[in-house]
């Protein structure tokens, strides 16, 4: 084989990569990849490509962001916990975090755009509730790459850059996530465009799955629990991808780590479903959905349709690694922000304050033992350190739509 490969999780088959996001065959479940390295070989730099031999790529890009995992001395005391370490991606200049856009989803946009330079480079559509957005638009800026992005325009105000750049569509739509997601879908529809493809796509995946590499490398094994907040439930599935390559290579434990994963109430249909042992997400579970969504602390912790059910999915990831969902009310969330901001000198994102809760609340309750080794992903933080260091660039919607929007306008605001 060659670098990699893609192996449908429905019957092995394997395929060779072209920015495939389905199995060819026409299963429904996950592609993964198989790398032709085994072995966890970091190499000699400090970005993301360090990771080069599990990353889904044959071109690279310059850069030093990566993720940070460090000992919290004050965190670990306040929470009684023996073995902490913190996973950080975002702007925190004292610990060597220097990723511009402030968030985990840094880690996906690098290796996804050089993935799609590697199958011929068209321009790529997104939606998101803020941060995959935020990411893409800064990468974009960096690597000269166009996207196409759609989000809620109650999210519009949160896609600021550190560099000016042409390359990027920003399309505004009146609704929730499940809107622009919708409006996406139909963006690419009109040909000429490729999806980013979410959970779907490998180097998401993959990218994310760093996180969890940078942990083996700094710590020298996998943790026995893994906390995230998740929305789609993207970042546990490569969580677990990536231990499982880490076990393959033999030398850092041979356990799968316990996904704890969080989501933020009243939304929480993951949790909910989970928590019945059902492998499927039941209207019941959605609640009041738009309601619902929008009372929520992190907005980013919403996706309606996440990758659940289906093979190599949410529920799957789960049930290999033994896991649990936790949910954190909004009142939680805020706490554990303020416990965070004593301990350390930068603001959490949302979404990282929710999974910081989960842990308060997993302590608490027993669910975690002090001495065990903990990995708590601090999946974004820093937009108040980097405004004070940066003249930020707020990207300016060249179009805010309704879901109504004819195929023929949004062919116009494409094209101009």
């Amino acid at each position: 084989m060659g670098k990699y490969e893609l192996v449908c999780q429905e019957d092995g088959e394997v395929f060779e990569d072209g920015y495939g996001l389905f199995c060819p065959s026409g299963h429904k479940g996950l592609m993964r990849t198989r790398y032709e390295v085994r072995e966890f070989s970091p190499r000699p730099c400090k970005g993301i490509f360090k990771f080069y031999d599990w990353l889904p790529v044959r071109s690279v890009y310059e850069t030093d962001s990566c993720p940070v995992v460090f000992r919290s001395e004050k965190l670990s005391k306040e929470l009684g916990l023996n073995d902490l370490w913190v996973g950080l991606t975002g702007y925190y200049p004292e610990r060597d975090c220097r990723s511009m856009s402030c968030t985990f989803k840094e880690m996906e946009a690098y290796p996804t755009y050089a993935r799609l330079r590697d199958s011929g480079g068209k321009t790529i559509v997104l939606a998101s509730a803020g941060n995959t957005a935020r990411a893409f638009a800064q990468i974009a800026a960096e690597t000269g790459n166009r996207c196409i992005i759609v989000v809620p325009e109650t999210s519009a105000d949160k896609l600021t850059v550190t560099e000016r750049s042409e390359n990027v569509t920003l399309i505004t739509v009146k609704g929730d996530y499940a809107d622009a997601i919708a409006l996406a879908d139909r963006v690419v529809a009109l040909g000429d465009f490729v999806s980013e493809g979410g959970a779907r796509n490998v180097a998401r995946r993959d990218g994310m799955g760093t996180v969890m590499l940078q942990f083996a490398q700094t710590a020298g094994r996998l943790p026995d629990s893994y906390f995230q907040g998740v929305g789609s439930g993207t970042g546990g599935i490569s969580a677990w991808e990536a231990s499982l390559r880490l076990i393959g290579d033999g030398r850092f434990g041979d356990r799968l780590p316990r996904l704890r994963l969080s989501q933020n109430l009243p939304f929480t249909p993951m949790a909910k479903a989970w928590n019945a042992g059902r492998r499927e997400i039941l209207p019941e579970d959605l609640g009041k959905e738009r309601e619902d969504v929008s009372q929520v602390y992190a907005e980013v912790l919403t996706n309606r349709k996440p990758p659940y059910s289906m093979k190599g999915g949410v529920f799957d990831a789960m049930t290999a690694c033994d896991g649990s969902f936790i949910e954190v009310t909004n009142d939680e969330a805020r706490s554990a922000e303020r416990m965070w901001m004593q301990c350390e000198n930068v603001r959490p994102d949302p979404a990282a304050s929710v999974v910081l809760a989960s842990l308060v609340k997993a302590v608490g309750d027993g669910t975690v033992d002090r001495d065990e080794c903990v990995f708590l992903n601090m999946t974004g933080a820093g937009r108040d350190r980097v405004s004070e260091d940066y003249d930020l660039v707020t990207v300016a919607p060249k179009a805010d739509v309704g879901t109504d929007v004819t195929d023929e306008e949004l062919r116009a605001i494409v094209d101009a």
